[in-house]
């Protein structure tokens, strides 16, 4: 890899630190081709992305950063698993070690926060942005839909009225 390419990573690297909502740092020593790619579908599919690199250049990479933090992790065979979503990638992660003893997660950074290999647990447990919208939207429309039936109500109980008096009179 030359000089230009090593600078072309460096700034890719760069941007996946500062762009992301979390990034979590992993061994990945021993993993098939196949379980690879199994992690990357996996992530792609929650909104995130994998990247392995040489540990100097994301150094490098890190260096003036809010989370440079993550220098410390990047010893030995690492892999970046990070997305938007502050939650997908951990969440991801964590499931993905369940399955495979040799993905051993070592911590990661949330924004400018350092995260141990405890707190990329923590982080996967929380709900994600999709959950936390649908609980919103549902909280504000309970509200809504407790203020239709309520008007509601009144006229199906004058209707329910007006049927027995109907009923009552052809009886008569």
């Amino acid at each position: 890899m030359d000089r230009a390419q090593k600078e072309k990573v460096v700034e890719e690297l760069g941007q996946i630190f500062e762009s992301s909502g979390v990034v979590v740092v992993a061994h990945y020593q021993g993993l098939t081709v196949a379980e690879m790619q199994d992690l990357r579908g996996r992530m792609r599919a929650a909104g995130g992305s994998v990247r392995v690199a040489k540990n100097k250049l994301a150094k490098i990479a890190l260096e003036g950063k809010s989370n440079g933090s993550l220098a410390d992790l990047l010893t030995g065979m690492t892999v970046l698993s990070y997305s938007e979503d502050p939650v997908a990638a951990a969440k991801v992660a964590e499931d993905f070690a369940k399955d495979n003893a040799k993905f051993e997660i070592l911590g990661g950074a949330m924004g400018e926060t350092a995260l141990d290999r405890a707190g990329v647990k923590a982080v996967s447990e929380l709900p994600s942005r999709e959950e936390l919208i649908a609980s919103v939207v549902a909280c504000i429309g309970a509200p809504a839909a407790n203020i239709a039936g309520a008007i509601g109500a009144p006229a199906s109980n004058i209707a329910s009225i007006l049927s027995t008096i109907e009923e009552k009179a052809e009886a008569a």
